[in-house]
């Protein structure tokens, strides 16, 4: 059995890295159960830049619907909405989902006069090794390998390149003895393909000015790093979380081009949704690894 989590926000806008909000039992109990399904609604507030490597931010106020389906296939934690088609102790291969804000070039002062960046839908599969995990189970290590394609979210949508985000992750279920809460790291370098940087970070000499020249975009490669660190908790009759992340562009492949004004950045992000009804049927409970005790 496998569990699907639709937290506050965090979905929404799909950075694709976001950790889990793990059972609020500990999951050593291996008698503990859970409901087969929650539902819920509240509001969570976004701090993003307009896209990496944008110096200009803006902050989203939205709705959070909260959906937890402790099913067999269906799974949404830090590597967003995912289906499992493989699961044992060590290795998990599963459909990996994530996401991308739209930018409207007359709201950044870099891409003045370009086209809008659409939003994306960004999809693949997600290789998750198991490095360490503790007799307790309260503490996991796993090196996750999610590889995406992009599509724009429009009338006609197209193809725009597809990114490789190799990283770690470390899942703490009740940190330094905070019962009920969870604490997830990440770190890793993020790759992407020359259609990808092309459709970001590329000016063709159409756009091109006196303070922004044309910019041929790079075959592909690296394109920086990411760090994050979440922390959420559910309690009875509601769920709270937050995160927030670091992003570096030093030596990424197209770190020249002009619409790169910023080569760090820091997002963040907070939600409280409360729960409205649950199911009568119950499940066992999940460990951090997504297995049941």
């Amino acid at each position: 059995m496998r569990v699907a989590r639709i937290a506050p926000a965090f979905i929404a806008i799909a950075l694709g890295c976001l950790p889990t909000a793990a059972s609020s039992e500990p999951p050593s109990l291996a008698s503990a159960t859970e409901p087969l399904w929650e539902a819920g609604i509240g509001v969570a507030g976004l701090y993003f830049p307009h896209y990496r490597g944008s110096d200009q931010s803006r902050g989203y106020a939205l709705p959070a619907p909260y959906f937890v389906y402790r099913g067999e296939i269906f799974k949404a934690d830090r590597q967003g909405l995912r289906g499992i088609f493989f699961s044992n102790e060590r290795f998990d291969l599963n459909l990996s989902v994530g996401a991308s804000l739209p930018v409207y070039s007359n709201d950044n002062r870099a891409r003045e006069g370009m086209t809008d960046l659409r939003p994306s839908v960004e999809l693949g599969p997600s290789l998750d090794v198991t490095m360490w995990r503790s007799t307790d189970l309260r503490t996991k290590l796993d090196v996750r390998l999610p590889v995406r394609a992009a599509v724009t979210v429009e009338s006609h949508p197209r193809f725009i390149g597809g990114q490789f985000f190799p990283h770690l992750n470390l899942d703490l279920h009740d940190p330094a003895g905070l019962a009920g809460w969870n604490l997830g790291l990440l770190a890793g370098p993020v790759f992407a393909d020359a259609r990808y940087n092309r459709y970001f970070y590329e000016v063709l000499p159409a756009y091109a000015t006196t303070s922004r020249p044309a910019y041929v975009a790079p075959s592909g490669g690296f394109a920086g790093t990411q760090f994050l660190v979440a922390l959420s908790k559910r309690f009875s009759k509601f769920w709270v979380g937050g995160f927030t992340r670091y992003d570096s562009l030093r030596g990424a492949s197209f770190e020249e081009s002009p619409l790169v004004t910023s080569k760090r950045y820091f997002a963040a992000g907070i939600g409280v949704s409360w729960i409205l009804g649950e199911s009568t049927q119950r499940v066992p409970a999940i460990d951090l690894g997504g297995r049941r005790q």
